[in-house]
């Protein structure tokens, strides 16, 4: 019969519990598109809707590699999110204030 995992959980030691939740949180941390979206509870058909485009378009985009900013903002405000953009470096992180407002910049 199988276990539940409450179960299996309660039977490891703290160090394994605290390293299978730092584990599961850096998955959560970064994920493609589709997922992030099944994530949020939505179907390609919902977010469609929202975006006023048809499915097969949702279905796209999710598989592209390279995309506007513009459009993969408006993916991920549709989900409720906020999109920023960041550059790493050995030293710190830097925010790239150029794209924190993209729709007043074109309508300028």
């Amino acid at each position: 019969m199988a276990k539940k995992f409450s179960e299996l959980r309660s039977r490891m030691s703290p160090e394994s519990q605290a390293r299978a939740e730092a584990k599961a949180q850096a998955m959560l941390a970064e994920m493609p598109l589709n997922e992030l979206r099944q994530a949020r509870g939505l179907s390609q058909k919902m977010l469609a809707d929202v975006l006023h485009v048809q499915q097969p378009s949702i279905a796209k985009m999710e598989k592209r590699t390279d995309m506007y900013l513009s459009t993969l903002r408006s993916h991920i405000e549709a989900m409720g999110g906020q999109l920023e953009v960041v550059a790493r470096f050995p030293d710190g992180a830097v925010k790239i204030s150029n794209f924190s407002d993209l729709e007043s910049n074109a309508s300028a």
